[in-house]
């Protein structure tokens, strides 16, 4: 076999890898295209979208929902196709390089037609290509370590985290102005240009990069050997539980965007848009992990071990509480009130805490978990619970529509809903989390005899 021009292994090193910054910055700009993007699909789809002759075709609050969380379910299904994409076929390197420039079609779809059918071919085009590409970017990160270096993963997975938040908090605040003083063309063209910029940073890093081979036919047979069922199986229990956590999550962009709306948006001094208000979460991720990696995580660990398992479901009972003071704002508003953003943003730093715990730790966990050439495969597995819980949300918004335009679980009945879903969820989580068999995996480096 011809030798690869490529490292096809990690380095004895305990230094932090090479390709780890072109990761990151890869990472930072694709994920400013794709929250730049989301952020205003509601607010794009229930004030301005347009039909063929330029007039307004607007939709209704829950239809926008229902199509925007379908997106984000399908978003999050596609890393399935991507990790056979990428563990049969292509490999990661060439999976992400070449969905990247599809993902960049699909901003320009958005970014050059305002009606449905550009609209429909944007989200089909961007969710094809943000979702293939995501077991890949996210396994590639655990690809460049090996044995020496292993203990810099979670440090590693935690400024993957903060990239993704920094280039989500930067789009979440400029987007909406620019939607706002220029229109959808330029507000979907600029994260267009990022996800250009994402796709060149990741080429420019391939010569640093570690290039896992793929796993061809041995990938199948260990996918479906004993060893690599049982890795599933385990895990796919621990995320049928996670599911419901984002079906409450990304109604950041939904549910909680429409309720902005209509509510007093003065808070520290400036008149917030109501697409700009998720830009607390990123904000408060950033601040958050040094928080919890450093004070709150040590603390707790004093009074009883915190295992992955243990922070997740900390976090999903969390999760409950934001949709609580949801409910109580929606009720303020239905009593004849304006209630202040303020509240709101308690309800972000509540979100954001359970995401802390929920998702960086199932992210990591998903990684460790995962036998060695099955780590973009359980990267996608995870991903699905994501799929899963936004599918659910579209059902939701889909059923509690009448015919007469009015809902099923009208004001603040929706929000107890969800609060009802998540509190059951996490309580049936923790039986389960006290009796899962935990397995490290990490990738062996050059020269090593391969072990687990």
């Amino acid at each position: 076999m011809a030798k690869s021009k490529y490292l096809t292994a990690p380095i004895p090193s305990k230094k932090m890898p090479a390709g780890v910054p072109y990761i990151l910055t890869n990472e930072a700009s694709e994920r400013f295209a794709f929250y730049g993007t989301r952020c205003i699909l509601v607010f794009f789809m229930t004030h301005l979208l347009v039909n063929r002759s330029g007039q307004l075709d607007l939709m209704t609050a829950e239809q926008s929902k229902a199509w925007f969380h379908l997106f984000v379910s399908a978003v999050y299904f596609m890393p399935l196709v991507g990790a056979l994409i990428s563990d049969i076929w292509l490999g990661k390197y060439r999976t992400i390089l070449y969905f990247s420039i599809l993902y960049c079609f699909g901003t320009l779809a958005l970014a050059t037609d305002s009606t449905r059918l550009g609209l429909g071919a944007g989200l089909i085009l961007i969710a094809v290509g943000s979702g293939v590409i995501k077991p890949c970017v996210s396994a590639n990160v655990g690809d460049q370590f090996g044995k020496t270096n292993k203990h810099l993963i979670a440090r590693v997975y935690n400024w993957f985290y903060f990239s993704v938040n920094l280039g989500a908090f930067i789009s979440n605040l400029l987007i909406p102005e620019l939607l706002d003083r220029y229109g959808p063309a330029v507000a979907f063209g600029v994260p267009g240009a990022f996800m250009v910029l994402a796709t060149i940073a990741f080429w420019l890093g391939r010569r640093k990069f570690v290039h896992i081979p793929r796993g061809g036919t041995e990938f199948v047979r260990e996918c479906f050997s004993g060893e690599g069922i049982r890795a599933i199986g385990k895990l796919c229990i621990v995320y049928i539980f996670v599911a419901p956590f984002w079906a409450l999550f990304d109604q950041m962009d939904s549910a909680w965007m429409l309720q902005a709306e209509k509510m007093n948006r003065n808070w520290l001094g400036h008149e917030w848009l109501p697409t700009q208000i998720v830009a607390v979460n990123p904000l408060m991720i950033l601040v958050f992990i040094p928080l919890f990696s450093y004070v709150i995580y040590p603390v707790i660990n004093k009074v009883f071990p915190l295992t992955a398992l243990r922070k997740i479901g900390m976090g999903l009972f969390l999760a409950a509480s934001p949709f609580v003071v949801s409910a109580l704002i929606e009720s303020g508003i239905v009593a004849g009130g304006t209630p202040s953003i303020g509240w709101m943003i308690l309800g972000y730093a509540l979100l954001t805490s359970a995401e802390i715990m929920v998702s960086i730790t199932c992210l990591e966990f998903s990684y460790t978990q995962a036998p060695k050439k099955m780590k973009s495969f359980i990267m996608a597995v995870f991903l699905l619970s994501i799929s899963l819980g936004n599918a659910f949300t579209a059902a939701v918004n889909v059923f509690i529509q009448n015919e007469d335009g009015t809902s099923k679980l009208p004001g603040a009945s929706y929000y107890w809903f969800f609060t009802i879903v998540m509190l059951a969820t996490a309580v049936l989580f923790v039986p389960i989390a006290r009796r899962y068999p935990v397995k490290n995996y990490i990738q062996d480096e050059a020269g090593a005899e391969s072990s687990v």
